[in-house]
């Protein structure tokens, strides 16, 4: 089953620049050194962003939670790269009460 509204699935800017492709970011630099591996690059964000909208859409729903903010959605599978190794990731979502648009919370290798 695929995530509702996944065709408006938002990633934040800072969300890539602070965090995923971060350097300095106490978690984030570890996942900026795996994404970087595969060709993203800081220098050009949206090409990240358009990866990660994409899984939100192609990939089905690993696991579902419901929280006090709303609910979370765990997708898992490969992530189109630019060197077009794809590796298999985990991206998670949240679409808070009252609202239609998936965010992304957060995107990490697959074990």
């Amino acid at each position: 089953m695929k995530m509702p509204n996944n065709e408006q699935s938002i990633v934040d800017d800072k969300k890539i620049t602070e965090y995923l492709l971060s350097d300095s970011h106490e978690i984030g630099k570890h996942k900026a050194d795996f994404f970087k591996r595969f060709g993203f690059d800081i220098s050009d964000i949206e090409v990240l962003k358009v990866s990660l909208i994409q899984h939100s859409k192609e990939r089905e729903i690993e696991h579902t939670k419901n929280t006090d903010y709303g609910n979370k959605y765990e997708l898992k599978c490969e992530i189109q790269t630019p060197d077009d190794r794809n590796p298999c990731i985990v991206t998670v979502w949240l679409i808070e009460h009252d609202k239609l648009n998936p965010t992304l919370v957060t995107a990490y290798p697959a074990k």
